[in-house]
């Protein structure tokens, strides 16, 4: 059973996965995947009144061509096809800072308790969790930290530390 994590606890889940043969719904929030959303973009842009328009990303897919529709969508599901693959990581990153999407980005796949932090580092503010161990820790408020970053985030204030300048930890206040 799946469930969506969002801000620090489980909530029910608004969105619904239409397939490219699905009819869409007259009202809700749906996840479309890029190549619907770009044979159906002149008839939903914009979207039906009622009608929440979400893309769903497979890993590895470009992002270069739907840019210049970011706007259009209130959430971005990446896919984690397995535990070793982060091309969603970098993806997110782009996303947030390269391109300033602020709806909400959703981790979706194989979501496991330790890549949580880096998830919500790199800009997920959301993640669809089926592992049972996964849902139990963060029930508990189990989420590992990560003291230390190599890689400073724009958005995040972080300081140098030591004498490693690559080497960041958050700032106070």
């Amino acid at each position: 059973m799946q469930k969506l994590y969002r801000n620090d606890r489980f909530e029910a889940d608004e969105w619904t996965h239409v397939g490219d043969d699905d009819a869409l719904p007259a009202a809700g929030a749906v996840f479309l995947g890029k190549a619907r959303w770009f044979a159906e973009r002149a008839c939903l842009s914009p979207p039906p009144t009622g009608l929440s328009i979400g893309l769903a990303l497979k890993v590895g897919e470009e992002i270069d061509d739907i840019i210049g529709d970011l706007s259009r969508f209130s959430a971005i599901a990446l896919d984690f096809p397995k535990f070793a693959d982060g091309r969603s990581y970098s993806t997110a990153r782009l996303l947030r800072e390269s391109h300033g999407y602020r709806g909400e980005l959703r981790a979706v796949g194989d979501v496991l308790i330790d890549q949580i932090a880096l998830m919500k580092r790199c800009g997920f503010d959301a993640f669809v969790i089926s592992h049972e161990p996964t849902s139990l820790r963060l029930e508990k408020g189990e989420i590992p930290n990560v003291p230390l970053y190599t890689q400073p985030i724009s958005e995040i204030r972080e300081v140098p530390t030591g004498t490693r300048p690559w080497l960041r930890v958050p700032a106070a206040g």
